[in-house]
């Protein structure tokens, strides 16, 4: 009898055990589930917002890049590789041509203090070609605040230049940045051990003294850059450049948007809306400035790939020639 009562112990705690291990599984499956929901929820929002989002878009079709326009295309910030100002500039214009049949004119909006002279040289490189290649398409500049140093090297390929008379512009010089930081590693204890193979390998070092023959070097850079510089502003400004009559223009100074009016280093005043005007009765701006975020990128290219099959199909370009 006490055997079948321990058996029967037994068998009520297995069954005890079963039904708790069931309830216990049971609610992590659910909670695994509630999980697996949420993810896959997050997932379809998302999806949605960077595919299905830019179709609807073309219920209401953009067609002003599909009719004649002026093209736009930003020059801000400092120019150098971290800001991309290379890519964005050279992938603009390439955009802007490939559309070349509607467009009537290229304004470069200017707001920038300059940066890289290796990226300014290149971006006025690729202005000069794209005017030489296609010269029915005028290119101009529009400065706002500022252009000033490497922005002013790249927009004096631009077939014209207008400013603000309160705007920055020129700064037709180069800089190398440098420091003796010697007599605070002292105060602090701090001794330079560097080596080099090469008397002027460490060319340029704050914790080493300059030597007469390094100074030369960096001063021969530094005049060989602003030559450059000199060259091709020359260049692209040409005969309207009264720079014989201003014996500073090449020090690197900047000059207002009046005093560069009248040397030379602008055609005349005028903003964004006033210039377009000019160009366009009606003027129709279409930006092409390539965007940061690659979210946007990826909408815009479908938007766009997507407007131009359907105004293909339903002969929009043949009808708006």
């Amino acid at each position: 009898m006490a055997n079948e009562n321990s058996k029967q112990t037994e068998d009520e705690l297995v069954w005890q055990r079963e039904v708790i291990e069931k309830l216990l599984l049971d609610k992590q499956s659910k909670k695994s589930k509630k999980w697996l929901w949420i993810i896959l929820a997050i997932i379809l929002i998302l999806f949605i917002f960077i595919f299905i989002m830019p179709l609807f878009s073309l219920i209401s079709i953009d067609d002003s890049r599909f009719s004649k326009h002026i093209a736009t295309l930003d020059l801000t910030e400092e120019i150098s590789d971290t800001n991309e100002t290379l890519d964005k500039l050279t992938d603009g214009l390439k955009d802007i041509y490939s559309n070349r049949e509607y467009v009537q004119a290229i304004i470069i909006k200017a707001n920038s203090p300059g940066g890289s002279p290796v990226i300014s040289d290149i971006a006025y490189q690729e202005i000069s070609h794209y005017k030489k290649k296609y010269p029915n398409i005028p290119i101009y500049t529009v400065v706002s605040d500022m252009c000033a140093s490497g922005c002013y090297y790249i927009v004096s390929a631009t077939d014209k230049i207008y400013a603000n008379p309160s705007s920055v512009v020129g700064s037709i010089g180069v800089i190398m940045p440098g420091y003796d930081l010697r007599g605070l590693a002292n105060k602090l204890g701090v001794k330079d051990r560097t080596k080099t193979a090469g008397r002027n390998k460490a060319l340029g070092s704050p914790f080493q003294e300059e030597t007469p023959e390094q100074t030369q070097i960096l001063n021969s850079i530094l005049d060989e850059i602003h030559g450059e510089f000199i060259n091709a502003v020359k260049k692209g400004r040409g005969d309207r450049l009264k720079w014989e009559e201003t014996s500073d223009i090449f020090t690197g100074r900047i000059f207002t948007g009046i005093e560069g009016k009248n040397i030379g280093l602008i055609d005349d005043f005028g903003s964004i809306y006033s210039v377009s005007r000019n160009i366009m009765p009606n003027p129709v701006l279409v930006d092409y400035t390539p965007e940061d975020d690659w979210v946007k990128y990826v909408k815009k290219t479908m938007r766009v790939s997507l407007e131009s099959v359907l105004w293909n199909a339903i002969g929009a370009n043949s009808s708006l020639k």
